[in-house]
């Protein structure tokens, strides 16, 4: 018999693709898995598109229970069958701690696991659901879902302080429940990368004397190519052998390319659609620069990578941006609506070598140990021994309303959670 870790944790997230959240949640769970005193499983829905999938990754490394109904989109039939689903899961797995990540799993798990009496709860917020560019209703009403989960919530993780801060403002909860943990990568890819840039270029037919100004998204409204395309114009006025060189695919590629026709400018972007993901430092390699747009986001992962490879950074002044992104140090930021000033961002940082070098080395400062994985899994960990102290009474009286060891066995479905009955 496998001697059982004594605390059992259950993340839940709504689906693995290629994305911030979603390498957060997988790296998290991968490292927290690796400590003795915690036995940790993913469970996560299905979502399939043109961005990607880490799903194959997380069944190789984690301990992983896939419910297909718990889809991004809204299904009320679905989410009965998820909410039943899940209260069987989290009564089965005994777990003590129930960490939610993303909005629809954070709403749903933590409901669940609050009707469950999981000892505690937990919150990450990768951003918030709620934003400027929403319709009013919308806006409003997470708002008040994100109020009415608060109380079922111990603690929230953010990924920037600005999520904190908005969080506050809107009223979520109070200061002393949010803690910031900058959302970890395996820094060492970028850092240490050993890649040829110039190979990368010749790959994808850009010639070794164009600036590269790069970008790495989604093809998706949130990360706002549109922004780019109007500043592009003016880039290439003033550097006509500029390339601007895009990774990512997703639902919105045939209008990206269609509006960089309707300018004129297509022989001036390279498109290199979706590569995996341990591409990516070769990728960035290619790039002198890296440019995001997005409209809101807690704190886009691609700009520590950009920086711990040494490319300075322009973006817009969304939300974490500006806690990596420091004026004149390691990029420059712009306001959401200004096309000309991101033009000339862009267009100042191409014009001077030394500052893309100064750029750089500040930038590879600061991001180590700062979005180290290892980091933020060692700060998870503080968050969960805090609560555990906290609530020690609470663990006490589970644990005694439960059997004393759970024998885990392997986690590919709902039928093979453990070898203990239903409750």
């Amino acid at each position: 018999m496998i001697e059982p870790k004594p605390i059992r944790v259950l993340h839940i997230i709504t689906r693995m693709i290629v994305g911030g959240a979603q390498e957060n949640t997988l790296l998290s769970v991968e490292g927290l898995d690796r400590m003795p005193q915690y036995d940790v499983i993913l469970l996560s829905g299905i979502d399939t598109g043109r961005e990607g999938e880490l799903l194959t990754r997380a069944q190789q490394t984690t301990k992983l229970i896939v419910l297909p109904q718990l889809a991004r989109a809204i299904s009320p039939f679905d989410e009965l069958i998820v909410l039943r689903e899940l209260y069987k899961i989290i009564r089965r797995g005994r777990y003590h701690i129930v960490h939610t990540h993303s909005a629809k799993a954070g709403v749903l798990g933590r409901l669940v696991a609050w009707l469950a009496r999981t000892p505690i709860i937990i919150h990450t917020m990768h951003g918030v659901g709620f934003h400027d560019y929403q319709p009013w209703i919308i806006n409003r009403s997470w708002k008040l879902v994100e109020r009415l989960c608060a109380p079922l919530t111990d603690y929230f993780i953010s990924v920037s302080d600005s999520t904190t801060e908005k969080a506050i403002a809107a009223k979520i909860d109070r200061r002393e429940k949010f803690k910031t943990i900058y959302s970890g990568m395996e820094l060492d890819w970028y850092l240490n990368a050993k890649v040829d840039g110039n190979a990368v270029r010749r790959e994808f037919g850009i010639p070794e004397d164009a600036p590269v100004v790069g970008k790495v998204a989604r093809l998706t409204y949130q990360k706002n190519h549109d922004k780019l395309i109007d500043a592009a114009p003016e880039i290439v006025r003033r550097h006509p052998n500029v390339r601007f060189f895009l990774i990512g695919d997703g639902p919105l590629h045939d209008r990206v390319q269609e509006r960089i026709r309707q300018a004129d400018i297509f022989e001036n972007f390279v498109f290199a659609g979706l590569v995996d993901r341990s591409r990516i430092p070769e990728m960035i390699s290619a790039m002198d620069m890296l440019v995001h747009t997005a409209r809101y986001e807690g704190l886009a992962r691609v700009l520590p990578q950009a920086l711990a490879m040494g490319k300075p950074c322009v973006s817009l002044e969304a939300d974490g941006a500006q806690e990596v992104i420091i004026p004149g140090e390691t990029g420059y930021l712009v306001q959401p609506d200004d096309s000309a000033g991101l033009a000339d961002a862009v267009s100042k940082v191409l014009s001077d070598k030394d500052l893309r070098r100064r750029m750089g080395e500040n930038g590879r400062n600061l991001v180590d140990p700062m979005f180290r994985a290892e980091t933020m899994v060692g700060q998870i960990a503080e968050v969960y021994e805090m609560l555990l102290q906290k609530y020690a009474k609470r663990i006490a009286r589970f644990n005694k309303k439960t059997k004393k060891s759970v024998l885990t066995l392997n986690y590919p479905n709902i039928g093979q959670l453990s070898s203990t009955d239903d409750l």
